[in-house]
C-alpha cells in the first residue's frame, strides 16, 4: 500500500501536479479513424485543438490523447504507426495549452522518452505493462504518473479470456504485482484503471463496479473509464451514441465506489455529475 497518497492532495504528473482530493475529468481525445464511438472525428487538419479546447471549457483537467484504437477485435499498432499520428498534434496541444495535463494512451514503451521531451504529463497504458516487457523500465525513468490498467490478452483475444475465479479479487492481484515491480523500480506515481469492457463480461463489469471500492486499499488512486462502453449500450439494446445517460448513472456509482478520475467523452455531463456529487458528500457529512 502506498502510505503516501492517503489525501492525494498533490498528485505529481511530470512538471505539473492534480488535485484529486476532489474527483477531476480525463478527457478523450481520439485521433484514430476507427475507435468504437468517435473514430475519425478528430485525426484530420486542427479538429483535435477544437475538441481539446471544448474539453478543457467544459471542466477536464486532463487531455486523453490516443492514436490506437483498443475496441474489442482491434489490431495492435506498431510504435512507428502510432507516432506519425500522435507527434504534431501533441507539439501543438502542449504548445496551445501549456499548463493543461496531456496524457498519451499508449501501450508502446518507445513513446514514453519521445512523449517525455514533449511535456506529456501521463502515460495511460492499457496494457498495465503486459504487453512490452520495457513498459515498466522506461516510465521508471520520467516523473510522469503511468495509468495501470487491468486486461487480458489484447483487444483481438480479450473477450476470450474472460474466465476469473474472484474478478475483484484477481483484479486486485494483477495491480499488486505491477505496483511491486514498479516500486522496486523506485517509482510511484501510479493510478488504477480496473479496465471495464476489457476482458469481462457484462456480468463481471457490474461486479467489478458494485465491489471497486475494494482497490482502494491499494493506496493509488482509482480512474473509472465507463463512458459509452458497452456495458451500457449492450444492456440497454441501444447504441454508443445513446449511452450518455448510461454513462452518467454508472459514473455517479464510480464515484460512489472511490473513484478519483472519471475518463470520458462528454465532458460537461461528468463535470455535472461530479458538482452534483459533491454536494451530495456534502450533505452526507453534515452532522
Amino acid at each position: 500500500m502506498n502510505e503516501n497518497y492517503t489525501s492525494f492532495s498533490k498528485f505529481q504528473c511530470g512538471d505539473l501536479s492534480l488535485n484529486l482530493e476532489s474527483p477531476q475529468i480525463m478527457g478523450i481525445l481520439n485521433l484514430t479513424k476507427d475507435s468504437f464511438f468517435d473514430g475519425g472525428r478528430y485525426h484530420e487538419g486542427d479538429a483535435f485543438l477544437k475538441q481539446a479546447e471544448k474539453l478543457l471549457k467544459e471542466g477536464c483537467s486532463i487531455i486523453d490523447i490516443g492514436a490506437a484504437s483498443t475496441r474489442p477485435g482491434a489490431e495492435l499498432i506498431d510504435e512507428e504507426e502510432e507516432w506519425s499520428v500522435l507527434e504534431k498534434p501533441l507539439l501543438k496541444l502542449r504548445k496551445e495549452f501549456p499548463q493543461i495535463i496531456f496524457s498519451v494512451d499508449t501501450y508502446n514503451a518507445a513513446q514514453v522518452k519521445k512523449c517525455d521531451a514533449i511535456g506529456v504529463n501521463i502515460i495511460n497504458d492499457i496494457s498495465g505493462g503486459s504487453w512490452n516487457e520495457e513498459m515498466y523500465a522506461e516510465v521508471s525513468k520520467f516523473n510522469m504518473a503511468y495509468v495501470m490498467m487491468h486486461i487480458k490478452g489484447e483487444p483481438k483475444t480479450m473477450q476470450s479470456k474472460t474466465e476469473y475465479s474472484n474478478v475483484i479479487g484477481d483484479v486486485k492481484n494483477y495491480f499488486e504485482e505491477g505496483i511491486k515491480k514498479l516500486n522496486e523500480l523506485q517509482f510511484d506515481n501510479i493510478i488504477l484503471d480496473p479496465g471495464f469492457g476489457f476482458a469481462k463480461t457484462l456480468e463481471q463489469n457490474y461486479k467489478l463496479l458494485a465491489k471497486m471500492s475494494q482497490l482502494e486499499g491499494l493506496g493509488y488512486p482509482l480512474l473509472a473509464g465507463l463512458s459509452r462502453k458497452s456495458m451500457i449500450f449492450r444492456a440497454l439494446e441501444i447504441k454508443p451514441g445513446e449511452a450518455l445517460n448510461g454513462t452518467t448513472a454508472l459514473n455517479i456509482l464510480a464515484l460512489q465506489n472511490g473513484a478519483k478520475i472519471l475518463r470520458v467523452h462528454d465532458a460537461k455531463e461528468a463535470h455535472e455529475t461530479i458538482q452534483l456529487f459533491s454536494l451530495y458528500k456534502e450533505g452526507e457529512r453534515a452532522v
